[in-house]
């Protein structure tokens, strides 16, 4: 009898502790709500507009939201989009190649034929990459040439330029065989090749297709990390048109169109379930006035890399760390959100994004989009940013209170 008054007496205090316990979480979580709900009181929304979404991936949730459905530019936020998409796409283990085709035969080291060189729109070629192509040709046992050097830029269509790009912006163009953004392969590979002793007989140069018949001497290529890593961390336009076009390639097209890049995107994003949003997807990188995206997208994107390794195991790596590196490096410092916030920064002229994921207090898994608009000073969007990432990451209101401000962001 006595055992049994002691078991019954023991599992009201189980559940009691238990109750309390549930009540404290709650608390806690309608304090973080209401710390949340009071950044949004800032006079600046007054004049601006914000789109918020905040996902707890541990719970598989939505934690936050506010206005996250609304319609607006991304800027350079649009990179995780195409970021996702092409690793979703491509996988990881995609590389960026360069190639070097020839007609013709090659008889006691004379080639008798046209070389083409074939762009696949790698942003990272140097004039190493082309020192290296032609110093395999000549191991390959050429150290004459008679005939055409051509490039070959069909792997994309001719435009230059995104759909939606400011004319009077320093934009880089979108050629798929350059060199640091210039258009001088051609030139430097014929440097290289009388550097490189290979003797040049009536060469001339000039653009076309490469045959079908073709034969691939050499390539270079460059990993879909080693690309994410600047496309990120730095934020290189540059890099995510090339990205882009490679989620355009992937379709078949042999001249792939920013349009193709479009339609995988917008299969994507009908997997998680959203197709039914009229959002507007124009280029890769942010650039364009035309892409309209959501926080809610932006959310779900992250929560969708995150459930699938293949592509979170690269992209997670990729995105700038907060007070460490990036164009997050001198933001959030000494705060607990530094070292912890890893997410992708956007700025356009009256726009400030951030999105990306972090580490709560207790534990859970975040991941979570902020879209600021109408934002006149840069410096605004970036403090809210960072204020609503720090309170997501544990601190109280007298701990940012005592954080000075910084003038000078990126």
């Amino acid at each position: 009898m006595i055992d049994t008054i002691i078991q019954k007496m023991k599992a009201c205090w189980l559940v009691a502790l238990t109750t309390l316990g549930i009540q404290g979480a709650w608390a806690q979580q309608d304090s973080l709500r209401i710390r949340l709900d009071s950044l949004l009181q800032a006079p600046m929304f007054e004049t601006s507009q914000v789109g918020v979404m905040v996902y707890d991936l541990t719970a598989d949730s939505v934690y936050y939201q506010h206005n996250a459905r609304q319609m607006m530019r991304p800027a350079s936020t649009m990179k995780l989009v195409t970021a996702i998409t092409a690793l979703d796409r491509l996988g990881g283990g995609y590389d960026f190649r360069t190639r070097l085709y020839h007609t013709g035969v090659i008889v006691n080291g004379r080639l008798n034929g046209d070389l083409y060189c074939v762009g696949g729109f790698d942003p990272m070629v140097t004039r190493d990459d082309v020192q290296a192509m032609v110093r395999q040709l000549h191991q390959l046992g050429v150290d004459t040439l008679k005939g055409h050097i051509y490039a070959d830029c069909s792997m994309k269509e001719s435009v230059d330029y995104g759909e939606g790009w400011c004319w009077d912006d320093d934009n880089p163009r979108l050629k798929p065989l350059m060199i640091g953004r210039k258009d001088t392969f051609l030139d430097t590979f014929v440097e290289e090749l009388f550097n490189d002793s290979i003797y040049v007989e009536q060469i001339e140069l000039g653009e076309g297709h490469c045959p079908a018949n073709a034969i691939l001497a050499v390539q270079q290529s460059h990993s879909m990390d080693q690309v994410l890593q600047r496309m990120m961390k730095m934020s290189d336009n540059y890099y995510a048109e090339a990205m882009f076009y490679q989620i355009a390639a992937s379709t078949g097209r042999r001249m792939a169109k920013a349009s193709d890049a479009r339609g995988v995107v917008k299969q994507l994003i009908s997997r998680l379930g959203l197709g039914s949003q009229p959002y507007k997807i124009a280029d890769g990188s942010g650039l364009s006035l035309y892409n309209y995206v959501s926080a809610e997208l932006e959310t779900m994107l992250l929560r969708y890399a995150w459930l699938h390794a293949h592509v979170y195991d690269h992209l997670y790596p990729a995105l700038p760390i907060a007070g460490v590196d990036g164009t997050l490096e001198k933001r959030m410092t000494k705060t607990l959100a530094e070292g912890n916030v890893r997410a992708k920064t956007g700025t356009l002229t009256g726009i400030s994004s951030l999105a990306g994921y972090c580490t709560a207090e207790n534990g859970h898994q975040l991941c979570f989009s902020i879209i600021n608009q109408g934002v006149m000073r840069g410096t605004d969007g970036k403090n809210f940013q960072d204020s609503f990432c720090r309170v997501l990451c544990g601190e109280k209101p007298e701990q940012q209170a005592a954080q000075p401000r910084r003038g000078k962001r990126r």
